[in-house]
Formats: structure tokens, sequence, C-alpha cells
């Protein structure tokens, strides 16, 4: 009884400060993170990824996509699309790499800091900020369901979103960090109705992540339900927001071109972002969802496709639901949009795994699973030992996700 009195202490302290707990959280995580690493680095990391007989922490840090950014960060784009000596085709070129990461870590750089010190500890800082505001998008309750413990729920999702298993990449000199911050941070704004705000911090999202189409859907949700919560004609219900509401709509739109206009401009090529991202495999030409079907029928056959399809519609169902319900509309607006554009226009890789960092509804909806009866009712008594089994497999996750995908293999490796 002593120690069931105590655990109910602990979290009363954790409810009265939810900000300060969810941070805590997020330090162990991140120590987990950084051992995770460690133990890849020691005993999966082969020394002919890295160039020497020991590999360590920092190796880790600067495998993969780090290496772009620190390219980037040191010599900038390239004038000219680079091409294959051999074939003249367009190959591998840090083009493909948004600038607004880099050009923060390069402000540091330029003070004479570590590019891998300074890129850590910004996406550290970074990472503290955007578990803040997943925790404030969790906990609102515009255009979502009654619910009496939403406070609770939304402490217990910020923590399993902490834990999920490929957060290791938010510690990494990759721009997820960032992308997390100003993606929910437009989300919140549009929420709040701060819409030139808003606006703001989506023209950066648009040098940082290609996710413009889908924070236009939590746009487009959102005045709806506002359209929806007064009966009125559009002019009325948006008197005197029409200046604000234009530059957020312009805000998505230049967003989603932004960059590739840029680079197009820069090369004299209007298709070399697109030509650069399609050396990496990316073939949007061919459809959507048709490169993950064609890649579920090649591994499987006829139920290949149906497991996939059963898997999209069982997440659809599952927002929608009763576990959903709970959540903001404009949240679970993002939670359909988001992986439903990633499955639509990028191909079948290993790196979708980190891709679903920015899908932080996923933790809403298993904390709802964890902890309420099946009805989507009441919180069980029982709801912290369910909450254990889950938390168990997301750390095991996170050291397996980091053995097998940071780690680098020359001759047979999958990219985070």
């Amino acid at each position: 009884m002593r120690t069931s009195s105590a655990r109910d202490e602990l979290f009363a302290r954790a409810l009265a400060h939810p900000a300060r707990a969810a941070l805590v959280v997020y330090v162990v995580s991140r120590i987990l993170v950084f051992v995770a690493m460690w133990v890849a680095a020691t005993w999966f990391q082969t020394p002919a990824g890295v160039g020497h007989l020991h590999p360590g922490i920092g190796d880790i840090l600067r495998l993969w996509d780090a290496r772009w950014y620190r390219r980037v960060v040191f010599d900038g784009y390239p004038t000219a699309l680079p091409t294959d000596p051999e074939t003249g085709q367009i190959t591998y070129s840090a083009w493909a790499f948004f600038p607004l990461f880099p050009m923060i870590v390069k402000a540091f750089v330029t003070l004479g800091v570590d590019f891998t010190v300074a890129a850590v500890t910004l996406n550290l800082l970074l990472g503290a900020g955007g578990t803040v505001l997943v925790w404030l998008i969790s906990r609102m309750a515009t255009h979502a369901a009654p619910q009496a413990h939403r406070d609770r729920l939304a402490l217990v999702a910020t923590c399993l979103w902490c834990l999920y298993p490929a957060t290791g990449i938010l510690v990494m000199p990759y721009s997820e960090a960032l992308a997390l911050v100003l993606t929910a941070g437009s989300i919140l704004l549009i929420m709040r109705r701060r819409y030139l705000g808003a606006a703001g911090v989506i023209l950066l999202l648009g040098f940082t992540r290609a996710v413009a189409p889908a924070v236009g859907v939590v746009v487009l949700v959102h005045l709806i339900a506002r359209l929806r919560d007064q009966p009125m004609s559009w002019r009325a219900a948006f008197a005197g927001e029409r200046v604000r509401l234009a530059a957020l709509a312009a805000a998505v739109a230049v967003s989603a071109t932004e960059w590739p206009v840029i680079v197009g401009l820069a090369t004299g090529r209007a298709s070399a972002f697109y030509d650069v991202q399609a050396v990496w495999g990316q073939r949007p030409e061919m459809g959507p969802f048709v490169q993950w079907i064609v890649w579920a029928w090649g591994l499987h056959g006829f139920f290949g496709v149906l497991l996939l399809v059963g898997c999209l519609a069982a997440y659809v169902i599952l927002v929608a639901g009763r576990h959903g319900r709970w959540l903001p509309l404009e949240v679970r607006a993002w939670a359909y949009a988001y992986p439903l554009y990633l499955f639509a226009v990028v191909r079948p890789i290993t790196s979708m795994w980190r891709f679903l960092v920015l899908d932080f509804p996923i933790a809403a909806l298993l904390a709802s699973v964890a902890m309420r009866t099946s009805s989507g009712g009441p919180i069980v008594p029982h709801w912290r030992r369910r909450v254990a089994l889950i938390v168990i497999p997301l750390v095991a996750g996170m050291f397996w996700w980091t053995a097998t995908l940071l780690t680098y293999v020359p001759w047979g490796a999958s990219p985070p």
C-alpha cells in the first residue's frame, strides 16, 4: 500500500508540473539514447564503417545524413548539379537537403564551435522545446470530445512519444528536431487562431521539411471546424480575419514550393530538386502509394498488399475511433494527413521510422489504449502496469533501431 501511495503522490506532483515532468522524461530518454549509441558503437559498429579500430558515440553521430549537413555547413551548395563523370547522369548532391538547419548550425560553427557539438546541442534544445509543444497540443480540448482525465492522458502521451524508438534521430545532426518544433508550433498557432504567426512558422518549415501539403490539410480542417461551430456564412464567420487567413493560405502554398524553386533558379534547371531526389530513389511520377504496393506485392504477393492496406485502414480507424476522439480535430487531421502523405510520396525505405517521429499523435493513441477502458471511457485503476507494458518494448525498440539502423556497414546497410 505504501508503494502504491508513493506512486500516486509522485504522479500527483508530475500532474502539478506537467511540462517539467515531461522534460524530466525527455532527459531520461536522451540518456537512454546515448547509452544505446554507446552499445551500438561498441558492439555493432564495424571499424570499416568509421575508418578506425575503436568506434565511439561520436562516430555514430557523424554518420549518414550528418555528413551531408556537415558538407552544406562547410562547403555550401554546389553551383551546378553534380553529375557522374562516366554516365553524365545527375548524382547525389547537397541540393536534396533543406537549408534552415545547416544555416543555424553554421552560425555556431563560425563562432568556433565544433560542428557535431553545435548540431547535437542545438537538437537537444530543440527536442526539449518539441516535447513541451507536443504536451501543449495534446492537452488542448478545442474541437475534441470531452475527457475528464485529459491532462493525465496528455502527459503520458508526451512521455511515450519521448520513448519512440526512432527519437534517437533527434540527437543526430539531422533536421528532425527543428522540423518537429516548426510543425508542432504551426499546428498550435493555428489552433489558437494566431494565423500570422503560423504563416511565418510554416514558411520556415518549407526550408526544413516538405510537409506543407499535410499542414494545409490541418488548416482546411480547422477552418471547416470553425464554420461548424458558428453556423453562418464564411464572410461572417471570418470577418476581420480575411487578410490573416489569406496570408496563412499563401504561406502553405509557398512553403510547398519555395525550396524546389530556389534550387531550380540556382542550378538553372527547374526540376533540379526533384531530379536529385530521384537519385535517392524517389519516383513521384509512378503515382501515390504505387511504390509501396509494388514493394508489398514483391515481398508477399496479394497477401502483402492486403496486409499493407489492412495496417493503413487499422490506423485510420484508430484515429477516428474512441481512442482518437479525445484529441483536437486539428491533431487528428495531422494524424491522418502526415503519414498518408508520406506513404503517398516516399518510397519504401527504413527512413520511414524516423519520418514518423513527426506523427506524435501515435503516442496519444497508445496512451489512450493503455490507460482507458475498451470503450474509451474512464481511466482504468491499473493503467500504470499497462503503460509499463508499452514502455518496455519501446525502450527495447530504441536499442534495436540504434544498433540496426544508425550503424554503418560499407558492404550492406539500411539508412536511418
